[in-house]
């Protein structure tokens, strides 16, 4: 596979992910990443290019070819890989190995996030479940026509969320990021841009339920949602938000609002589920609201390779290529454990760590709530219950901040809805396409304007 100038452009203007990697110079440890590529979903190297994405070039001999290809055929057992070159720069083109686990001089590793990691044997039979066998998020989908499926809306948030120019045309942005297999769309794809994901995976939602009190015994209010990973995602978040209490601190201005669990924290333990349950089970991710706590439970147990005693210390994605993609989308970060940035936001908050209950078949974070909330009025406090609920949802509330400031930033957007800054330019993103929001004037100085008041 040779690639074209902008074919190269795009994917260093991607930056290093799941399924690229910068090399500025050669080293023996493009071995290693090889070996990982080869054991995930196959991937390219670009030798001639450091980790700023900044083109150096590299020597380029056939002495060196020849190293590469050795490289590949001395893994165990041996790999075929392809080699090309742009100008200066070298790319190692590495397919998804079709006899999986490969090691290399009796080690393996594995893809994980940026990182290739070494991992044991049995680690690595455990992962996979038996040799060979591809992951959920890797596997082609043959019920998902790429014409008449295809979310564009969705996908063109993506592509901002992600800040990738669409330098090139959808199918070879799709084909770039990993996404496609025999010209069909890879399972992650379709959870992603699909506009309703039961069509496809019946079980891949998420249901969200209000208890009164402490147990199951009484039901107020049960919400399912179906529809693209983010829009998932942002529905689960928002009803969490419309459920929990919020603590009003009133001190001779303006009154603040505080919801009595960190938001960062809530938006970790969803991204957790979503990104690390096992999609090859018939059952969903279930959000619980009881009186005394919440419940976020996602089907599958910790990954094979990790512990308990991990938790916090160790990241290993059950889904690589999902969690590439919410990386690129800025939900994830590239570097340490989720939950260790979970503790630390409860931590902030002076609450307690969430219990995390975990087996082979089910991972579930609780969050203890406080049955009475403080309200401070000029440094006096007074203790008691508050039930107003923040029900709004957020494109609702995007388009009423609208109405109210035309000028309003999306800095203060983010601020009024509690979304992240992403989160609001995705929500934008769609109402434009949809024609509900349109945008008079330049970035600077312009306004927005709410369609159906023209009306």
């Amino acid at each position: 596979m040779t690639l074209k100038h902008d074919e190269l452009q795009l994917l260093i203007h991607q930056g290093e992910g799941y399924n690229v990697e910068f090399k500025e110079s050669f080293s023996k440890n493009i071995s290693r990443e090889i070996c990982a590529f080869a054991n995930a979903n196959g991937g390219k190297i670009l030798l001639g290019v450091n980790d700023e994405g900044q083109i150096k070039g590299t020597t380029i001999s056939n002495n060196l070819i020849s190293q590469i290809y050795d490289i590949a055929r001395n893994l165990d057992p041996p790999l075929k890989v392809e080699v090309s070159r742009l100008e200066d720069v070298l790319i190692i083109n590495i397919p998804e190995g079709t006899d999986k686990p490969y090691s290399l001089n009796g080690k393996f590793y594995i893809r994980q996030g940026t990182n290739s990691q070494q991992l044991k044997r049995n680690e690595i039979r455990r992962f996979f479940q038996e040799e060979g066998l591809v992951l959920f998020d890797e596997k082609p989908n043959y019920d998902y026509d790429l014409e008449k499926d295809f979310a564009e809306a969705t996908f063109e948030a993506f592509l901002e969320m992600s800040r990738t120019t669409p330098i090139l045309g959808r199918y070879d942005i799709l084909e770039n990021l990993e996404l496609i297999r025999n010209d069909y769309l890879k399972n992650a794809g379709v959870l992603l841009f699909c506009s309703k994901v039961t069509r496809f995976f019946p079980s891949a939602t998420i249901t969200c339920v209000l208890f009164r009190g402490r147990d199951k015994y009484k039901i107020l209010d049960r919400k399912e949602f179906e529809q693209d990973l983010y829009a998932n995602y942002q529905n689960v978040f928002n009803y969490l938000q419309s459920k929990l209490n919020t603590e009003y601190i009133i001190k001779g201005g303006p009154r603040e609002e505080k919801l009595e669990l960190p938001e960062s924290a809530l938006r970790e333990a969803i991204l957790n589920a979503v990104a690390h349950r096992d999609y090859f089970s018939n059952a969903n991710i279930q959000v619980y609201v009881f009186s005394d706590r919440v419940e976020i439970t996602n089907p599958g147990g910790l990954p094979p390779g990790m512990s308990y005693s991990d938790l916090g210390k160790k990241s290993m994605p059950r889904n690589f290529l999902i969690f590439g993609l919410m990386q690129r989308m800025g939900l994830v970060e590239k570097v340490g454990p989720g939950i260790l940035r979970l503790n630390q936001a409860m931590e902030e908050y002076r609450l307690e760590k969430p219990l995390i209950e975990a087996d082979e078949n089910w991972f579930t974070i609780i969050f203890k709530r406080a049955e009475l909330e403080k309200v401070s009025f000029e440094g006096r406090e007074t203790t008691q219950k508050t039930r107003e609920k923040t029900g709004e949802k957020s494109r609702e509330k995007i388009i009423r901040l609208i109405k109210g400031t035309p000028q309003i930033t999306l800095r203060e957007l983010a601020e009024e809805t509690g979304l992240s800054i992403k989160g609001v330019e995705w929500n934008i993103k769609k109402l434009k396409i949809e024609n509900i929001l349109k945008r008079e004037g330049p970035d600077k100085g312009g306004y927005w304007k709410v369609v159906e008041d023209e009306n």
